[in-house]
């Protein structure tokens, strides 16, 4: 066996207790050819590729990236396992979904904040931003997560709780910093402690963990996203690669995990095990939890169409990263998929995540 390849027998029954149909590897070549051909022009630095359906598993990287247990900053899929972490104390009865933010974050009030959920935390309906005005000064000076919760407690609504669907990253932020008060844990430890080592995601880590700044796949910046920098060398302190932004742990974006160990939490969310979360929970993770005539959204997870990725049932979940990174499992077709690369979304249109994930997705409709 090849170092960079793994066509899994073993890991996908670890994985998936049940039989499943095995497919031909050559089906999905022609989606790892995109990403090969990427890296052979220099276009994408490194990537990985993963796709399970069933009982077997197709797995390689490509370019830099030394094997399959490559570990990739995976930008906004942390907000996946973050909020699943935080779901843990949920499940232990210390919080409920309708619960006001306030309860927990005393400081959170005014303007509307006091009618705040956590259930509209976790589905971007807040009215809280992406990101705070005040972003770009407080990874300049290298602030801890503290800070930013306290601006995210004070900083302007952008429109009534509850109206309308806004991508929110303090969002998620704050639904964390109320585990992180309940449990007296941060976020880090708590996600390594329910999430990580229950699951044997044993090269994942929210922030770096034990690992070096080593053990991880660099980024390409030109073109990143605004809110890390978008390449400007003035930003080199504190853009995706430098130690301070790998090291924060935020959970709305600095998680570090391997394809494969993102396709394990994937899988215990396709066929739960109650390892992490009760199947109830779950589903409710998993299942839209917006009002009506407001974009669907499950805690954590987006629903449906995944990115740019036709194919996929309604019932899928997943999400994407603005370090070009895509994760999905649709359970219509027992399948899971995961993309990550070093290419910032914002760098080419079409991403090779995007062309990867279209393919696969219509390959394994077809099957």
């Amino acid at each position: 066996m090849r170092r960079r390849d793994f066509l899994g027998s073993g890991l996908a029954l670890a994985l998936c207790p049940r039989a499943g149909a095995g497919f031909d590897e050559s089906q999905f070549e022609g989606a790892g050819r995109i990403l090969a051909e990427a890296a052979e022009q220099g276009v994408v630095q490194s990537s990985a590729l993963y796709v399970q359906q069933g009982s077997a598993v197709f797995s390689r990287t490509y370019g830099l990236a030394r094997d399959t247990e490559a570990m990739f900053l995976l930008a906004s899929i942390s907000k996946t396992i973050s909020i699943a972490a935080v779901m843990t104390l949920f499940d232990k009865g210390l919080f409920r979904l309708d619960d006001k933010v306030q309860r927990y974050i005393p400081e959170f009030k005014g303007e509307g904040r006091d009618r705040i959920t956590m259930r509209q935390l976790m589905t971007h309906v807040s009215g809280l931003p992406d990101q705070l005005p005040e972003n770009a000064r407080l990874r300049a000076s290298h602030a801890p997560l503290s800070e930013f919760v306290a601006a995210a407690t004070r900083t302007p609504l952008l429109f009534e709780p509850g109206t309308r669907y806004s991508y929110s990253s303090m969002a998620i932020l704050l639904a964390t910093e109320v585990a992180r008060r309940i449990s007296g844990r941060s976020i880090a430890n708590l996600t390594d402690d329910r999430i990580y080592k229950p699951l044997r995601m044993t090269r994942s880590a929210m922030g770096l963990g034990a690992f070096e700044l080593s053990d991880v796949v660099m980024n390409q910046v030109g073109k990143a996203a605004p809110e890390s920098g978008a390449g400007d060398p003035s930003t080199k302190s504190w853009d995706w690669n430098s130690p301070y932004w790998r090291k924060l742990g935020a959970p709305w974006g600095a998680a570090h995990g391997s394809a494969a160990d993102v396709a394990r939490f994937l899988h215990e969310f396709l066929h739960p095990t109650g390892k992490i979360l009760r199947p109830e929970t779950i589903k409710l993770m998993t299942s839209n939890q917006n009002p009506p005539n407001i974009r669907p959204r499950g805690l954590g997870f987006d629903l449906g169409q995944i990115g740019k990725t036709p194919h996929l049932s309604d019932e899928t979940f997943g999400h994407t990263g603005s370090t070009g990174t895509i994760c999905w499992a649709d359970p219509s077709t027992d399948s899971i998929v995961v993309v990550l690369t070093t290419l910032p979304y914002r760098a080419i249109s079409p991403h090779p995540r995007d062309l990867v994930s279209r393919r696969v997705a219509r390959t394994l409709a077809d099957r």
